[in-house]
């Protein structure tokens, strides 16, 4: 499916991979509508992207938040074509630590956030992208992008929570694959492994440089713009489905 004059939504596309394939999508002709709630970085990349770009302040956990912007999109942009699920958080929660049990109520958001809040969008993109026209011959409708990780496969300590809802992201991306393909729509999911977000600018230089030597080749973590031209090619290649992707250059996670 071509990119040009289509619309994307981008879940976490204020900032990290969601912000990097918001403006990637956008140089490639595509409309662009950000799914977030950090409203003060959302308007900026709007401003800063100006037209055929709009944010919207959204809990992707929350069926009306998400409603009430999936029918602004439509109205705003027209259409929604194109899925890319990037909101997520990563907090550590261990099943055991020094101070007790692991802490459930974070275990519960983690899951809520990152696998919930996936399916969430998913389902109500799904059904707006079901009214479209075909769009090529293939009978294309829509594209939908999940983002698991590498912990889904290989979690480290401290990685319960999120190892878990990246594996429930793994898991659903065939499933939903096959729940949409008479509709004509496609899913994928990317797994990445180390990529050089705003977060790792914030550890130390030791801890920085140690992950940076993990990866096989090339040593180095990796960018968002990689992952960015990773989610083009699930869109633009029909017959790319159901498929969990991995792109961590190699890399297999030790147990810390």
């Amino acid at each position: 499916m071509n990119i040009s004059d289509k619309t994307a939504i981008i879940t976490g596309g204020a900032s990290g991979l969601g912000e990097a394939t918001a403006r990637h999508f956008h140089a490639l002709g595509a409309k662009v509508a950000i799914f977030d709630l950090n409203t003060e970085r959302g308007q900026t990349v709007q401003d800063e992207l100006g037209e055929r770009c709009r944010f919207y302040e959204v809990d992707v956990t929350s069926e009306d938040s998400v409603t009430r912007a999936m029918d602004a999109v439509v109205n705003h942009l027209g259409a929604v074509h194109i899925c890319s699920n990037y909101a997520g958080i990563a907090p550590a929660v261990k099943t055991l630590g020094r101070n007790g049990p692991g802490d459930l109520g974070l275990f519960t958001k983690v899951i809520q956030i990152n696998l919930i809040g996936t399916f969430n969008v998913s389902r109500l993109a799904a059904f707006q992208m079901a009214k479209n026209e075909p769009l090529d011959e293939d009978g294309s409708r829509g594209v939908i992008i999940n983002t698991a990780s590498v912990a889904a496969f290989e979690g480290q300590i401290g990685q319960a929570a999120y190892s878990a809802s990246k594996g429930g992201v793994v898991s659903m991306t065939l499933t939903m694959a096959r729940d949409l393909a008479r509709n004509g729509i496609r899913v994928n999911a990317i797994a990445p492994g180390l990529i050089h977000t705003p977060m790792f600018d914030a550890f130390p230089q030791e801890v920085y440089d140690s992950l940076s030597r993990q990866p096989l080749y090339p040593v180095r973590l990796g960018k968002p713009g990689e992952v960015a031209k990773l989610a083009q090619h699930l869109v633009e290649n029909n017959y790319m489905n159901g498929e969990v992707v991995r792109m961590d250059a190699g890399i297999r996670m030790q147990a810390k």
